[in-house]
């Protein structure tokens, strides 16, 4: 993973923060408890608790290792303060509608960190995202996709949550 900026919401880093926090002050402490514990029952070679608890314990750090770069690389992008909010940009929520296929579909453009397609979350450097920056209502979105070209028409740009 290169060092780029890390472009995110104030929802998305809240996010990371939270996660961080959970695993350093409660999940950590309590899988350095419960090692310890396995480690007074004697001989570690045999003991699955402790094997398993030092396993996790690596997990927990890995994680929280890639956590800190991530905020540490963090730009936190407040959607609703750009200029142009007519136009498509990072954080917008979008509604497109498929010249091809004759369906709506609901995106919001957010960082690496915070893609969740299922509520329709994207990367602001997904080709579908990359094709939308710019656009505003009534203008023509073109991705090229696996299946070929695809077309939408831009139906609604907001900043704040669309209702559903």
């Amino acid at each position: 993973m290169t060092d780029e900026k890390n472009y995110i919401t104030p929802e998305g880093f809240a996010s990371l923060q939270e996660e961080f926090n959970n695993l350093y002050k409660v999940e950590r402490p309590k899988v350095v408890r419960d090692v310890s514990w396995a480690a007074s029952n004697g001989d570690r070679s045999e003991n699955g608790d402790y094997i398993y608890g030092k396993k996790r314990l690596r997990q927990i750090d890995s994680r929280c290792r890639h956590l800190m770069r991530r905020m540490d690389l963090a730009e936190i992008v407040e959607p609703s303060k750009q200029s142009n909010l007519e136009k498509i940009f990072f954080g917008a929520y979008v509604i497109l509608y498929s010249l091809d296929r004759d369906t709506e579909h609901s995106y919001r453009i957010v960082g690496k960190d915070e893609i969740e397609p299922s509520r329709g979350f994207i990367s602001w450097v997904s080709p579908l995202a990359k094709a939308m920056l710019g656009k505003q209502i009534g203008d023509t979105v073109k991705v090229l996709t696996p299946l070929g070209e695809e077309k939408y028409e831009v139906l609604d740009v907001r900043y704040t949550k669309l209702e559903t």
